[in-house]
């Protein structure tokens, strides 16, 4: 006779409706897996929100299947695969998982063990929750991309302008850069946003919304030697080329249907380049790289040197709350990250 499947709670979306719309994203009982080859099975206890969550779930076809979003959790490890060596049940775990697999949004993930990372000691689930996707997106940047050195102070002398410094990358971002040595120049335009990257330990404020080349300029910068862009990529590619400094990097997360003018960055030698930190794991290269950047910052966040961007909590891991965490994120004007907590209805 069959083994009947053991169920678990989880939230999915059918289509691409609006998120007023009570069926946007539902409860529902979903199979439980199981872990095998490289794959542990992880007891979720809290999940962040992205904007990858609402454009992922606006661009759904209507469909029987329900897609399970979700893309940064912490929990329990509670099963491990035959391949699994470095992690053990009962392991605390962070992470932000893969595009092309069900998200953790469900009582229940598998995730790929090298993708993962013990959780740092000191910092809550909710706390942890929100760092795993945005922290990894700023390390890659800064120190893949860009070739700043990820050691403390060892950039001295070397300046980095951050393009929407309040937002969840954002916001690690200037951490990190900060904690490597650098000059750190954000940009932010609400009274609100100005107090988060003063929070957050940037060095010189400037105005997006504003003329902003000239205003680093009389600040004293000609040029800078990186160029995060974290917003809207085609309408500040012009200054970032007007402000890189030759031989230096831009680096964009946002996405684009625009032409940009990349031949402005040639006769500097400038480089530009996209920043997408699922591209390892969906193209099954480097994925290692990721846990071993989850597990530094884990050290840095319970030295004191990194603290949370968590701004927000929702108290239950339900479809309803979630509605509420994505109809923020797509208002456009989410300062840090947003954490359901607290576990799955059961």
């Amino acid at each position: 006779m069959e083994k009947k499947m053991e169920k678990m709670s989880a939230i999915g979306a059918f289509e691409g409706i609006d998120i007023t719309n009570s069926k946007a994203l539902v409860d529902l009982k979903l199979d439980k897996p199981t872990a095998k080859d490289r794959d542990l099975l992880v007891e979720v206890t809290a999940v962040s929100v992205n904007p990858v969550d609402f454009k992922v779930r606006q661009g759904l076809k209507k469909s029987e299947t329900p897609c399970v979003l979700g893309w940064d959790a912490v929990g329990t490890v509670v099963e491990i695969g035959e391949q699994v060596t470095d992690f053990k049940l009962g392991d605390r775990v962070y992470y932000a998982g893969e595009f092309s697999r069900s998200g953790s949004n469900q009582a229940f993930q598998l995730v790929d063990d090298r993708l993962v990372a013990l959780a740092p000691s000191n910092l809550s689930d909710a706390e942890a929750a929100a760092m795993p996707l945005t922290a990894l997106t700023a390390y890659e940047l800064l120190f893949e991309k860009m070739g700043f050195i990820p050691a403390e102070n060892a950039n001295q002398g070397k300046t980095l302008l951050i393009i929407n410094g309040a937002g969840g990358v954002g916001s690690i971002a200037i951490q990190l850069a900060k904690w490597a040595g650098l000059t750190v120049i954000a940009t932010a335009s609400r009274p609100e946003t100005l107090d988060q990257v003063k929070k957050m330990g940037a060095d010189e404020i400037v105005n997006h919304r504003e003329n902003y080349v000239d205003s680093i300029h009389q600040l004293g910068f000609e040029f800078v030697d990186g160029i995060a862009i974290l917003h809207s990529t085609e309408r500040h590619f012009g200054p970032a080329a007007t402000l890189i400094a030759p031989l230096g990097h831009i680096g964009s997360i946002v996405e684009t249907d625009d032409l940009l003018p990349l031949t402005n960055i040639k006769n500097k030698a400038a480089s530009f380049d996209w920043e997408f930190m699922f591209a390892k794991a969906q193209y099954r290269v480097q994925m290692a790289s990721q846990g071993e950047a989850l597990a530094r910052m884990a050290t840095l966040f319970e030295q004191g040197k990194l603290v949370s961007t968590l701004s927000k909590t929702y108290d239950g891991i339900t479809a309803e709350n979630l509605r509420l965490a994505h109809a923020d994120l797509e208002r456009n004007a989410t300062i840090g990250k947003i954490v359901l907590t607290g576990g799955f209805i059961k």
